[in-house]
């Protein structure tokens, strides 16, 4: 049974995305917050552009970098603290590339073995929401697909 991924757009700042996975919390979670499991999944495939390295401390306070390139000479990053983070439960982080970056908060709910997780990202304008979904209907949809097949490795 495929999971569908969902967007919406709940105000003119704020973006929410679901998705049911077939796998516990925890794994879920691990999937999140362990970089080895979450550079095998995260860079969407057909954007032809790997996430080249991805450094985590997952714990309130700690930080996030993530490089994306062909090469090492061609490369942009992502990168921002972590605001809260609850073992499978719920991670909170900035995106802190721009002064106008967004916050994202991730749940992670079980039932049955299988967890809902739910992302909402809140932008400080409808300008840096609107500049940022753009490709987010297929990338998004895409790296959970990625997080599907690899979570049926780990479960």
């Amino acid at each position: 049974m495929k999971n569908e991924t969902t967007l919406q757009r709940k105000s003119d700042c704020k973006l929410v995305v679901t998705r049911t996975f077939n796998a516990p919390a925890q794994i879920v979670f691990d999937a999140w917050t362990k970089p080895e499991i979450f550079k095998a999944w995260w860079a969407p495939k057909s954007m032809g552009v790997p996430l080249l390295s991805c450094e985590m401390d997952a714990r309130t306070g700690g930080t996030y970098r993530l490089e994306f390139g062909k090469d090492a000479e061609h490369t942009f990053a992502f990168f921002g603290k972590y605001i809260e983070v609850k073992s499978n439960l719920r991670l909170v982080w900035t995106n802190a590339e721009t002064e106008q970056g967004a916050i994202t908060t991730v749940t992670f709910e079980e039932k049955g073995g299988k967890t809902l997780l739910v992302l909402h990202e809140l932008y400080p304008s409808k300008e840096e929401l609107d500049n940022s979904i753009i490709g987010m209907e297929d990338a998004m949809p895409e790296q959970f697909e990625q997080l599907d097949g690899l979570l049926l490795s780990l479960v």
